[in-house]
C-alpha cells in the first residue's frame, strides 16, 4: 500500500487518515417541476412591479444499494406584483441527485448529505430556474447562492425548539 506520493505509510499512522472520503455523483434528475405563468393565463391590469419569494427545502435518504444516498432539493419560487400582490408566476422544482459516499463517520453523514451534496447540485438547479423563467416569458432568474449550512442549522434549531415545546407540558409542576 502506498500513499498519494508513492511512499509507504508511516508506522503508527492513523488508519482513519489513510481512507479518504469518497464521493461520486451517480445521477442527477428532475423529479418534479411545475411552471404556472399566471400573468399569461389571467392577464394583469396596470403597472407590474415584480417581487419574488424563494423557499428551499431539503430531503435525503439512504438507498438500498450500499453507500448510496438520494438527496432532493425542493424550490418554490413565486413572483407577485408588488402593488396588487397578484401572482405573476409560480415555479416549483424538485431536483435530485444520487450519491455514492464512503468513509464518512455515521455521525457526520446527516450534515454531509444536507450541506455538501446540495452544494454540488445547486448550480444545476440555478441553470434550470434561469432557463424556465426566461422561456416562460419573464426575465431569467439567477438565484443567489443558497447557504445550505445556515438552512441546516435553522432546521436543527427548529427541531430542538419543537422538542422543547413538547417536553415542557409533559413535566409536572413543582410544588
Amino acid at each position: 500500500m502506498t500513499e498519494g506520493n508513492g511512499s509507504t505509510p508511516q508506522a503508527g499512522a492513523n488508519p482513519a487518515q489513510a481512507t479518504p472520503i469518497k464521493m461520486q455523483i451517480l445521477a442527477q434528475f428532475i423529479r418534479d417541476m411545475s411552471f404556472e405563468n399566471v400573468l399569461a393565463l389571467k392577464g394583469v391590469q396596470g403597472e407590474v412591479a415584480p417581487e419574488m419569494q424563494v423557499q428551499v427545502n431539503l430531503d435525503a435518504k439512504k438507498r438500498q444499494a450500499d453507500h448510496q444516498y438520494e438527496v432532493i432539493l425542493k424550490f418554490k419560487i413565486e413572483s407577485k406584483n408588488k402593488e396588487t400582490k397578484d401572482t405573476l408566476y409560480l415555479l416549483e422544482l424538485e431536483y435530485g441527485g444520487v450519491f455514492h459516499i464512503e468513509n464518512i463517520p455515521e455521525e457526520q453523514m446527516h450534515p454531509f448529505l444536507l450541506i455538501e451534496c446540495p452544494r454540488m447540485l445547486f448550480p444545476f438547479v440555478r441553470r434550470i430556474v434561469s432557463d424556465v423563467t426566461r422561456d416562460g416569458g419573464f426575465p431569467a432568474v439567477n438565484l443567489d447562492v443558497v447557504d445550505f449550512l445556515a438552512i441546516y442549522r435553522q432546521e436543527l434549531a427548529r427541531r430542538a425548539a419543537a422538542q422543547g415545546e413538547t417536553a415542557a407540558p409533559a413535566e409536572a409542576p413543582k410544588q
